[in-house]
């Protein structure tokens, strides 16, 4: 009996593996006959567990979606990271969902193996009490946002800008993104006919939900590039060009590939591209490599520099020597 139990454990977690599995891979993983797969089949569906069957060429076995959730099977790793995800949760860019995460982490732990709950006690850190970013959105807003997706309906929603505008937007919606604490829905703008990304926490969805669509294949490099570059242009509004007196390899870790990029020079010196929201900011950006540098482009950026030193030198005259 131990053995038979032993077994039926080692087949229902090859089965939460993989899609789907023949009857003779099973066979052959377990070391026992296709007989004896078709029967512990069966000791699995009596058990609850919804193993679904196809037959003929390129059939198998494959575990189904029942009206009760099962037993899981996972793994120590597994476990770990469900735990720490869990735990994680409770403060993450979602409001809403802390008090469940923390149920459910609380009933996990009851089941943990002892080796299991002495790991992640070790891993317990204390957490400094913070507001909720103005980013973060509502779990029952995800949900649904994340439902007429999945579902192929149109969205209206009231949408405010980042200026304080409001509008009304009808949309067809295709994929949530997140980019650090923010959610993002990528979706086509029916009014404009054209892709838009809007900020979850600034939407107000309306019900009911509209029609179903035709999905459209998305942008190129799909959602999360789409999103990527957006954040991108909103802020690089200007850029500029700047030689470098130092060389390319003591200049390279203080670069970032998302707002900068640089090329080496014949002259064993560099050249930075940047990108910023202002000059000003690049202005206070090229202060910080401790180098010489000529500006080439734009011309303004130059006297923006000679604005930014200014004020270090006074800063300098009078806290310098406190």
């Amino acid at each position: 009996m131990r053995e038979t139990s032993a077994r039926l454990l080692r087949m229902l977690s090859l089965l939460q593996t993989r899609k789907e599995w023949s009857g003779a891979e099973l066979a052959d993983r377990l070391g026992i006959t296709a007989r004896t797969v078709r029967r512990d089949i069966d000791k699995l569906r009596d058990l609850g567990y919804p193993v679904d069957a196809t037959v003929g060429v390129g059939g198998g076995y494959q575990l189904g979606a029942g009206a009760e959730m099962p037993p899981l099977l996972l793994d120590d790793e597994e476990v770990l990271a469900v735990a720490l995800g869990l735990q994680s949760g409770s403060t993450g860019s979602v409001v809403g969902i802390g008090d469940a995460s923390m149920r459910a982490l609380a009933k996990l732990r009851q089941v943990m193996p002892s080796r299991l709950r002495h790991r992640l006690e070790t891993l317990q850190v204390d957490v400094v009490h913070r507001e909720p970013a103005r980013s973060a959105v509502d779990a029952q807003v995800l949900s649904s946002v994340a439902s007429v997706c999945h579902n192929h309906e149109r969205l209206r929603f009231d949408y405010s800008t980042h200026d304080g505008t409001e509008s009304r937007r009808e949309v067809e919606p295709y994929r949530l993104v997140r980019s650090g604490v923010r959610w993002y829905l990528v979706a086509w703008d029916l009014t404009r006919a054209d892709w838009r990304s809007f900020r979850v926490d600034r939407m107000t969805p309306k019900i009911p939900t509209g029609p179903r669509f035709t999905p459209r294949e998305l942008p190129p490099g799909g959602a999360a590039d789409f999103v990527a570059r957006g954040i991108t242009r909103a802020v690089t509004r200007v850029r500029a060009r700047v030689l470098l007196h130092a060389p390319i390899g003591e200049i390279a870790p203080m670069v970032h590939e998302d707002w900068g990029t640089l090329e080496e020079l014949p002259d064993g010196h560099c050249a930075v591209a940047l990108g910023g929201d202002s000059l000003a900011s690049i202005a206070h950006w090229l202060s910080a490599f401790g180098t010489d540098f000529t500006v080439v482009d734009p011309p303004e950026l130059r006297e923006e520099c000679r604005r930014v030193g200014e004020r270090r030198r006074l800063f300098a005259d009078r806290y310098g020597n406190a």
